[in-house]
C-alpha cells in the first residue's frame, strides 16, 4: 500500500487491493502453522479445520482474479475496474467461508459438548481432504487462467509469476495429500500427521511470498509500457527543447548593451549543416527605421491616402530628337 504514490502505471493500481489481500492471507497462513505445533485441543482443532480452507481460498481467489484481469486485458485491450475484481475475489472466497462455517456449526456448536468434548478433533483424514475440494478447484483455476497471459508479450512477467505460484502450490498440495493419507500410514506412525500439515502450510506461505507478493511489489514502480512504445519514425524531442528561456547577451553596438535571445530558436548543430529557417535569427532588435505596413496603418485608423504616400511612376524617354524642346503655350 505504501507503493501507491509511486505507481507510474495506472493499470497496476487496480491490482494493489488484490495483492494486499494475498499478503494478508499469507500472513494468516504463517500464523496457522502454530495451530499444528500446539497439541490437539478443541480450539486448535476447530481453528485448523476452519482456517485451513479459508486462508488458502483467500489467496487463490485473489490469484484467480489477477489471472482473469490479464486475460480480459489481452482480449479487450482495456482492464476492468478494480472494485469489480475485488468483488469477484470476495465472492469466490465467501463460498469457502460458508462451507466451513456450516461445518463448524454442525460439529461444534450444535453437538453435545458433554459427551464429545473434542468432536472437532475426531474428524478423519479423508474427510479433512475431501472438505478442501473447492480449494483444489481454485488452485486449478489459477494455473489455467495464467497460461494465456504468459503468451502475451506486454504482461508476460505477471503471468509467469502467477503460473509459477500455482504450479509450486499444486506440487506442495499433491505432496502433502499423498503423505498425509498414505505415507504416514505406510510407515505406521500417526504422529507425523500434524507436522506434515504444518510443513505444507509454511512452505506454501513462502511460495506465495517469494513467487508472487515480492515480485509484484517490485513491478508496481515499473513505468507504463504503453508510454515507452512509440510508433516507428516518430521523432521524439528532448524535454529541454520545449523550454523557452530568454537570456541577455552583450552587444557591441553603441547605445545598446543587452539584447534578448530566445533559446527556442537556438541551433544545436553547426551553421554549415543547419537548414532551419530560423538559422539567421538571433533575437537582436533591428536598427533600421520602422516602416509601417498597410495592415498596421489600417489598425491605427489611417489609410494610405491619409499618409499622402505617392507612388513614383516610371517615365519613358522621348526618342525623337526634334521634339526635345517642349512647346510652351503662348500667352495672350
Amino acid at each position: 500500500m505504501g507503493c501507491l504514490p509511486f505507481v507510474s502505471d495506472k493499470k497496476r493500481k487496480a491490482m494493489v487491493a488484490l495483492q494486499a489481500g494475498v499478503l494478508i492471507f499469507t500472513l494468516g497462513l504463517f500464523g496457522l502453522t502454530f495451530a499444528f505445533i500446539v497439541g490437539k485441543y478443541s480450539t486448535t482443532c476447530s481453528a485448523r479445520r476452519f482456517l485451513f480452507g479459508v486462508l488458502f481460498s483467500g489467496c487463490l481467489s485473489c490469484l484467480v482474479m489477477h489471472g482473469l484481469w490479464l486475460a480480459l486485458l489481452q482480449r479487450r485491450g482495456k482492464p476492468p475496474r478494480g472494485w469489480m475484481l475485488c468483488l469477484g475475489a470476495l465472492g469466490l472466497w465467501m463460498v469457502e467461508v460458508i462451507i466451513n462455517t456450516e461445518w463448524l456449526i454442525l460439529t461444534v456448536v450444535r453437538s453435545p459438548t458433554n459427551d464429545l468434548p473434542q468432536l472437532s478433533c475426531t474428524i478423519t483424514k479423508t474427510d479433512f481432504v475431501m472438505s478442501l475440494i473447492y480449494v483444489m478447484v481454485l488452485l486449478l483455476s489459477v494455473v489455467i487462467m495464467a497460461i494465456p497471459s504468459v503468451r502475451q508479450k506486454q504482461w508476460r512477467t505477471d503471468g509467469t509469476f502467477i503460473l509459477l505460484t500455482g504450479v509450486f502450490t499444486l506440487a506442495i498440495w499433491v505432496a502433502w495429500i499423498v503423505m498425509y493419507l498414505y505415507g504416514n500410514t505406510a510407515f505406521g506412525d500417526s504422529n507425523w500427521n500434524d507436522p506434515t500439515l504444518a510443513v505444507a502450510v509454511a512452505a506454501n506461505a513462502w511460495v506465495f511470498l517469494f513467487f508472487y507478493t515480492i515480485p509484484e511489489i517490485c513491478l508496481l514502480t515499473r513505468e507504463d509500457p504503453d508510454q515507452e512504445q512509440r510508433p516507428d519514425g516518430e521523432h521524439v524531442y528532448p524535454a529541454r527543447s520545449l523550454v523557452y528561456e530568454n537570456t541577455g547577451k552583450d552587444v557591441d553596438e553603441p547605445g545598446r548593451n543587452v539584447y534578448l535571445e530566445n533559446k527556442a530558436f537556438s541551433k544545436d548543430e553547426s551553421p554549415e549543416t543547419s537548414k532551419s529557417p530560423y538559422a539567421a535569427f538571433n533575437g537582436q532588435l533591428r536598427t533600421a527605421v520602422y516602416q509601417p505596413t498597410e495592415i498596421a496603418l489600417i489598425a491605427k485608423g489611417l489609410t494610405m491616402m491619409d499618409q499622402e504616400i505617392k507612388i513614383p511612376r516610371a517615365i519613358t524617354p522621348n526618342l525623337n530628337p526634334e521634339s526635345s524642346v517642349l512647346s510652351v503655350p503662348s500667352q495672350s
